[in-house]
């Protein structure tokens, strides 16, 4: 706390502005860079135009190497003896990348890195932070943009427009936004009735410790949002990315580097998933845990900080999304041809495998047949295969293990009585991990294909008699412990009406005569509820918030003797 002299204040806060720019200096607000609130455009890639050139480059450079990515602390690169390889989901033969698991003892390492460069790192300007992410989504979106797509559709088998949307646009998005949004926070003060006798400010801190952000494979995104955005906060990070999403991911902390990131901020730390969990659940130093994944995954890192809650030096924080099983609820005023094209982008784009893709869709009988044949005959035109070219509409899904979980769904839908599939149904993993967009009818609304998460190229249609409304309602709110996206389709006001209320807490991001899947950051803030996870909302104002320890600070300049109060004289 600063203490001042009379002559001091009355030198340096005569007025009301000196006083301001005084606080502005605490709480590190002065000369920010001014962050524009706007999206990043999406490229098209239309055949003939300059990206689509660069594009194509980046993919044959990128095709024909495999990147030797090191386990990173401190700035140190680190290489073991358990050796891994990235391959190409849509040929399994190629690999892209080859890393390194980090053991318990540098995952250890890892952490006192972390938490020694925290101290200093907290201590930077917000100002000169913000400079060093302006300068990031500089380089994201201008220098690196064809090569972190490139990584993307090839690691991650996804196609170029999907890519673009993720490792480019959203990217950036978070990047430069989360940016915005902790800047807009640090402009809030709170009152001071009278700025001549006490001042109050207030300033955002990092938590002291590290945060570990384990990210997916499925939005190179999210991997920069999970670990950067606690950085831009104050806090140090042990960064475990995804094997299945190495390289994008790696590509990011090398321009996060360039962009000015100092050393031991954020370590880059591939390792196995118990190996990892267990040794920074086990850190007294754990000051929180950024998470993507899934449900049984977040259970048991939140279970074994549970069990160790008394050796922390801070309560950790837990954010985790955790994924959905997605609805489609059509109503019998609903636009069949919105409701078919929405469904078949929404189900089999990246092949299902987003967070938010429609997964389970409630039909009612009056137009099921219109439908049904809508959806059959998009599915059919939906080409799969190797994503350099431009025709396909999916790649391949990332694994063999994501191959077996869903083919296995794919065989139960072939054996049980109450299911038949009207469109797909064929796996083959020979080259690449292929699945067709897989359409299924059920007469059961509980069957476990309609209530488990499958995150893949499978969608279950349930129909429900136009006389039974209410039933349907019921049963998509109550057939699954997921609450991540949903939409309805209805041209009927009054219904939609009904619909906001009777959905509220069945889905995060919900969405009306639209699809379950596309938000923007800045625009749709994402996250869900119950088993979908803890609802943060990545993309909106507050999310950097959370990785914040807000300091309140007051300064009193009058002298202060009395010990009694005036009505006890």
């Amino acid at each position: 706390m600063i203490r001042c002299t009379r002559t001091f204040l009355t030198t340096l806060r005569p007025k009301w502005g000196c006083e301001r720019r005084w606080a502005s200096s605490v709480v590190g607000i002065e000369n920010l860079p001014n962050f524009p609130a706007v999206n990043e455009p999406v490229y098209q890639y239309l055949k003939g135009s300059s990206e689509r050139k660069e594009l194509e480059e980046a993919l044959k450079r990128t095709a024909n190497e495999c990147v030797d990515v090191p386990i990173i602390v401190g700035g140190e690169e680190i290489r073991t003896k358990d050796v891994k390889y990235q391959v190409m989901p849509h040929d399994h033969s190629k690999r892209v990348a080859k890393f390194y698991y980090a053991d318990k003892f540098v995952v250890a390492r890892a952490i006192e890195t972390a938490v020694a460069a925290q101290k200093e790192w907290d201590r930077r300007p917000i100002g000169e932070r913000l400079a060093i992410w302006e300068r990031a989504a500089d380089l994201m979106a201008n220098k690196y943009r064809s090569r972190l797509n490139a990584a993307t559709m090839l690691g991650q088998s996804k196609t170029a427009i999907q890519a673009e949307i993720d490792s480019a646009a959203e990217l950036v998005d978070f990047v430069r936004l989360n940016a915005y949004f902790l800047k807009e926070a640090s402009k809030y003060q709170p009152i001071s009735p009278d700025p001549k006798v006490t001042r109050n400010v207030q300033r955002f801190r990092g938590i002291d410790g590290f945060v570990a952000a384990i990210s997916p494979f499925n939005f190179t995104a999210i991997g920069g949002n999970l670990a950067y955005t606690p950085a831009l906060a104050g806090n140090a990070v042990l960064w475990k990315p995804s094997d299945t999403a190495l390289l994008s991911n790696w590509l990011i902390y090398t321009i996060m580097t360039e962009a000015g990131v100092p050393p031991g901020v954020v370590n880059f730390v591939p390792a196995d998933g118990p190996t990892f969990g267990k040794t920074i659940t086990s850190s007294p130093y754990l000051a929180g845990i950024n998470f993507t994944g899934s449900v049984p995954t977040f259970q048991w890192l939140w279970k074994a900080v549970a069990d160790n809650i008394t050796s922390y030096t801070n309560f950790p924080r837990l954010i985790g999304e955790c994924g959905g099983k997605n609805f489609h609820f059509v109503h019998p005023s609903a636009e069949v041809a919105t409701v078919v094209s929405a469904t078949l982008r929404s189900a089999f784009e990246f092949c299902g495998q987003k967070c938010s893709a429609c997964s389970r869709m409630y039909v009612p009988r009056s137009l099921w047949p219109a439908v049904k044949e809508g959806l059959v005959a998009g599915a059919k035109k939906l080409r799969l295969g190797d994503v350099t070219d431009f025709s396909m509409f999916s790649g391949a899904v990332i694994d063999a293990v994501a191959f077996k979980r869903i083919s296995g769904y794919i065989e139960h839908a072939r054996s049980c009585s109450a299911l038949s599939i009207i469109a797909g149904g064929k796996c083959d993993d020979s080259k690449g991990y292929f699945i067709e967009p897989t359409i299924v009818e059920t007469k059961d609304p509980r069957d476990r294909i309609m209530t488990e998460e499958i995150f893949g190229p499978v969608l279950t249609c349930w129909v429900y008699e136009d006389n039974q409304l209410d039933y349907a309602i019921t049963e998509v709110t109550d057939a699954t412990k997921f609450a991540l996206t949903g939409a309805v389709f209805a041209q009927d006001e009054s219904f939609l009406r009904r619909a906001l209320e009777e959905f509220k807490m069945s889905a995060g991001n919900f969405y009306i005569n639209d699809k379950s899947t596309g938000s923007v950051v800045g625009q749709q803030p994402f996250g869900g509820g119950r088993m979908s996870g803890t609802n943060d909302k990545a993309g909106g104002p507050h999310y950097v918030l959370r990785w914040t320890s807000p300091q309140a600070i007051k300064e009193t300049y009058t002298p202060q003797t009395d010990v009694d109060y005036p009505y006890m004289r």
